[in-house]
């Protein structure tokens, strides 16, 4: 289902506008005027209409909107009420977000709808967990499913950054000093020494030459680089899925994105199957919230196997867009029956997390030493350097 906008005229002549869930715009139009209005105008999602970047409400955040709605609904609040007082808790961004969703709401727009008009501001899993409780297995449980599901994110984010802090700071205070000797320091030492007149040692005379290279050339070199980052940045947002497989195929790296993205896609079919949505309707949402374009294309081709008549365990094991441990915990929740499924796939999404974390540990503990013995390395030549120059002066400058 998309979330068309539209505009319509009432019986009365009054001018009406919001959103409507529908498949295509024939179905929209058909939709509006089962509800005695008469289309005026149906406008399909804007192509290319992407999670924003800069600032994203965090997960927690969202999460706490999501909460806050799930108790409120469950007590009994209608929707619109308990999007007014959801609003208190927000700030920014997503209180703007939640204003917006409580307008159309009143307007008669589903809340899956309203939250999808949002431009990607809310993931592909939150509105597949809303529309499966409109569909009838309960708006309030759907809503604290949707919280629940994003402090999970936000936990797997918190770790990741937190496994990282320490080697960007080692970086970024690493490159700050030795810039601070090659542009201030050295050229200190190198007026004292230019008096003399003596021939300099060849590190000593090397160490010159990139000092000077960087204080003439330093903002050049600069401008040059940020434009081949940008340049890059550009190439790989055009062609991020070959850039992400070629990230999913490297030794270290690959297996973290691989388990991550493994993660998210069990998490996210986990609460979809609990919720009663069809297999194919949680691929497709799961395929979104994978968060990487290699194991995105392969739950393309996972989907299309269910679509031929497929089990699940053999689409995913055909298309290779699980890891082998939580492909194995798929094959057993299919097996089993019982709806034990989404249990299991809830599980494989704990445990490949926990592996990403342990991966991603075991590359930070390798990554640190790495960094200390560079830095410590260019340290090192320099002291060197500048020592040597110090105990090749002779008496007399002969």
């Amino acid at each position: 289902m998309t979330a068309f906008r539209y505009e319509a005229a009432r019986a009365d002549g009054a001018a009406v506008r919001g959103i409507v869930d529908a498949a295509s715009v024939p179905e929209a139009a058909a939709l509006l005027s089962a509800r005695g209005l008469f289309p005026v105008r149906v406008d399909p999602p804007a192509a290319g209409a992407g999670r924003p970047f800069f600032g994203r409400p965090s997960s927690q955040a969202m999460a706490t909107v999501f909460q806050s709605l799930a108790s409120l609904v469950e007590a009994g609040v209608p929707l619109e009420q308990a999007l007014r007082a959801t609003e208190r808790v927000t700030s920014g961004r997503l209180r703007d977000a939640v204003t917006h969703v409580g307008t159309r709401v009143r307007e008669g727009a589903s809340l899956g709808a309203a939250l999808a008009a949002e431009e990607g501001l809310f993931s592909g899993v939150t509105i597949g967990l809303v529309r499966a409780g409109e569909r009838g297995v309960g708006l309030a449980p759907a809503l604290a499913q949707a919280a629940v599901q994003l402090e999970r994110e936000a936990e797997t984010v918190a770790r990741v950054r937190a496994a990282l802090a320490y080697p960007l700071l080692l970086g970024t205070v690493g490159t700050l000093s030795v810039g601070v000797i090659v542009l201030f320091v050295v050229p200190k030492f190198v007026a004292l020494l230019s008096d003399l007149g003596q021939a300099l040692p060849l590190a000593t005379r090397l160490l010159i030459g990139v000092s000077d290279a960087a204080r003439r050339f330093g903002l050049a070199l600069g401008v040059a680089v940020a434009a081949a980052v940008l340049a890059v940045a550009r190439l790989i947002a055009e062609q991020r899925a070959a850039w992400h497989g070629w990230l999913l195929a490297l030794p270290l790296v690959g297996p973290i994105r691989h388990a991550l993205a493994t993660a998210r896609t069990c998490r996210t079919l986990a609460a979809l199957l609990g919720t009663g949505t069809p297999a194919l309707a949680a691929l497709r949402n799961a395929r979104e919230a994978s968060g990487d374009e290699a194991v995105a294309a392969r739950l393309d081709v996972a989907q299309a196997r269910v679509t031929e008549g497929s089990s699940l365990a053999a689409a995913l094991e055909g298309s290779r867009a699980l890891t082998l441990a939580a492909l194995s915990l798929v094959v057993i929740g299919e097996s089993a029956g019982g709806g034990r499924l989404p249990a299991l796939l809830a599980k494989a999404a704990e445990l490949e997390e926990r592996e990403a974390e342990r991966r991603l540990k075991t590359l930070v503990t390798l990554l640190e030493p790495a960094l200390i013995l560079l830095f410590a390395g260019l340290v090192a030549f320099v002291a060197s350097a500048l020592l040597q120059a110090v105990y090749s002066l002779r008496p007399g400058g002969v």
